[in-house]
This record gives C-alpha cells, structure tokens and sequence, in this order.
C-alpha cells in the first residue's frame, strides 16, 4: 500500500491555492499533500483511535459487506456508513459496490503523514 499525505489549511486558503493551480499561476509538488482537512481537530476526529481500529478491523477482517463488518465491530451499520463516508471523502478508504448492491470498504493507504507547519508565510495582496 502507500503513504496518504494530508495537510492542514483553512477552506478559504485551500480556495485560493486551487484557483491559482486552475490558473496555472501554481504548480503542486509531488511531495505536498493531497488531501486537506480544515483544522487539526477535524484530523484527529476522522482518525480519532476508533476509526483506525475500525481501519485495522478492515484491514485484517477483510469483510465483505457492511453487514459483515456490523456484525464484527457491533456497531451500527448506519453509523459505519456515515463514517465510511467521510473517510473515502478524504481518500482513506474505498467504497466498492458488489454484488446485489453490497457494499465492501477497502482502506487505501497504510499510513497517513500529516504536514503540518507550525507558520505560514502569507503573501501580501
């Protein structure tokens, strides 16, 4: 597997670093991350300690529905979906539709390294 590079910024500097990537006034590098999230918090509750056990259940249970991983976490299918989803929204799993509309979560990446700058250069303008 691979390593997901995630990074921090605030929605309106990921708007403007977009717009600019759009215009062709900005190139994104091979190492900057590919996936922002708006603060540290909402990092660490996307990868809060029971969603990356509920990663590893994944990884090592392999199941093959979402019924099946209900049945081997006990929790509710309706709150893994909703979790699920947001994880495949920042690229940490993958939702694959089966057979008679089963859906069977893949985890990605087997790690996730954060880039985090402690100060930012803003330009003046």
């Amino acid at each position: 597997m691979t390593t997901l590079k995630v990074g921090i910024a605030s929605y309106e500097d990921m708007k403007t670093r977009t717009m600019a990537v759009a215009r062709g006034e900005q190139r994104i590098a091979p190492d900057e991350p590919k996936v922002w999230f708006t603060s540290t918090e909402s990092f660490a509750k996307v990868l809060s300690a029971g969603n990356r056990d509920l990663l590893r259940v994944i990884v090592e249970q392999a199941p093959g529905s979402l019924d099946e991983l209900a049945r081997i976490t006990g929790k509710a299918k309706s709150n893994l979906s909703r979790t699920l989803k947001t994880m495949a929204g920042y690229g940490l799993v993958r939702l694959e539709r089966g057979e008679r509309g089963r859906i069977t979560p893949k985890v990605t990446h087997d790690r996730v390294e954060l880039d985090l700058p402690l100060s930012w250069s803003r330009k003046a303008g």
